[in-house]
């Protein structure tokens, strides 16, 4: 008999899901709204990605905690050969993205892009704190949570392993191209894509180094084509 009840481990999924996604959105309203410090931009956008990175894995160890796991649980360990493929998946979507798909579907005109720029204006502070944005609240922040907690947590639920690890997986994939809000097809591709490939990164070496190096080299990369190529 196990431990920890099936319905036990579903109830703090669901909380830990919902709780997490409020701690993610949570910054940006703050900033959004009380305008503190100059609003979502500047400085504060690293004080997002540390709020970010501090509430939600803390939310995820003790999720993990009432259920009878560590965070190893969810994939936190380091292969070296992680290193290399998270390294070449995110140079190759990042070559892929500036090399054909945003010089032929608007560069700079692109509400994406034009929102990057935004982002960044107020000097070298502000474009580091954009970067550690994207590198912590996004490549490791949200492939803790996304990839990581979300499918291990939830495949566990299920009497059949695979069949939890294909239903869980696909989820993840919803709700994390649902939360990123595409706002039009283009915007739905630039997310799907990578969504896709740092999932299947996850589930092939079952851990999140992988993914997390493809996706914070990504955002990295990304901040700062878009500062030397259309700022």
């Amino acid at each position: 008999m196990e431990k920890y009840s099936r319905k036990r481990k579903i109830l703090f999924f669901i909380f830990t899901f919902i709780a997490g996604y409020l701690l993610f959105i949570f910054p940006n309203l703050f900033f959004g709204i009380t305008k503190w410090n100059g609003g979502l931009n500047g400085i504060n956008l690293f004080y997002t990605a540390l709020f970010q990175f501090l509430t939600v894995t803390l939310l995820v160890k003790f999720a993990l905690s009432k259920v009878g796991h560590k965070l190893d649980f969810i994939g936190m360990k380091f292969k070296a050969s992680d290193l290399w493929i998270g390294v070449a998946v995110g140079l190759s979507w990042t070559a892929l993205q500036f090399l054909i798909i945003i010089p032929n579907t608007g560069g700079v005109e692109r509400p994406d892009v034009a929102a990057m720029i935004d982002m960044q204006k107020g000097g070298i502070i502000a474009l580091l704190s954009y970067i550690a944005l994207g590198v912590i609240g996004g490549g490791i922040t949200e492939e803790i949570f996304n990839r990581g907690y979300f499918i291990n947590a939830l495949k566990e639920v299920f009497y059949n392993p695979k069949i939890g690890l294909y239903f869980a997986s696909f989820l993840s994939i919803i709700f994390f191209i649902a939360g990123h809000l595409p706002s039009n097809q283009i915007a739905l591709i630039d997310i799907t894509i990578p969504t896709l490939a740092y999932t299947l990164l996850f589930i092939t070496t079952r851990r999140l180094t992988a993914p997390i190096i493809a996706h914070g080299l990504y955002n990295m990369l990304a901040i700062i084509l878009v500062y030397y190529l259309y700022d």
